[in-house]
């Protein structure tokens, strides 16, 4: 018996791998176990340290969540899979899983003097998912695994919109050598911008 949806296992393999990836993010938020609390206010001073931290798995959060949704998109529009349509999925699936190791060092490190690293990784990360994006764009209009003709329209605006994202954000990862703190910043503005441009696409 034939699937009716021949992306079935591929859909359900990523599905398992984002859920995965969202866990992980929650796991290295905690307190210190070197915090002395002795009191209440100690007990209020130790989750305010905690706060960049949490600032930090929302963020990555929302950009697994927002990745999610695109992704479950993209499958939507594909009547078949290709090999190098598979990998181009393992490619993004690949950044998705990495998230969580930046999101910890940007939640420890944001408000140090070695802010550096962390934003410059986590930039540098989604500057790599954004190649994701563009392989699975691409190996889609080249094998011609849409669904219908029109379709190509919107699969080429996603590629253009992978190009852009992975340009902007290598250019933050350059400029968070200087700045990590502002980058950091730009980085949760650019990914609200992201969401509400992406609210807006699915009321169309």
């Amino acid at each position: 018996m034939s699937e009716s949806n021949p992306n079935a296992r591929i859909e359900a393999f990523c599905d398992g791998v984002f859920a995965i990836a969202l866990t992980l993010l929650i796991i290295d938020i905690k307190i210190p176990a070197t915090a002395e609390i002795h009191n209440t206010h100690d007990f209020w001073i130790a989750l305010w340290s905690i706060v960049p931290a949490i600032l930090a798995f929302v963020l990555s959060f929302v950009i697994i969540l927002i990745t999610w949704v695109n992704h479950h998109a993209s499958l939507k529009m594909a009547s078949k899979s290709s090999a190098a349509f598979i990998y181009s999925n393992g490619l993004l699936l690949l950044s998705v899983v990495f998230l969580p190791f930046p999101t910890s060092l940007l939640g420890e490190y944001l408000l140090t003097d070695h802010a550096s690293p962390a934003v410059i990784l986590y930039n540098l990360n989604l500057s790599f998912q954004s190649v994701g994006w563009i392989f699975i764009c691409t190996t889609s209009l080249k094998g011609k695994l849409y669904k219908r003709e029109e379709m190509t329209s919107t699969i080429r605006t996603s590629l253009n919109f992978g190009y852009f994202a992975f340009a902007l954000y290598a250019v933050f990862a350059i400029l968070a050598i200087w700045f990590p703190f502002t980058i950091a910043i730009v980085t949760i503005l650019s990914w609200i911008i992201w969401l509400v441009w992406g609210l807006k696409l699915k009321q169309e």
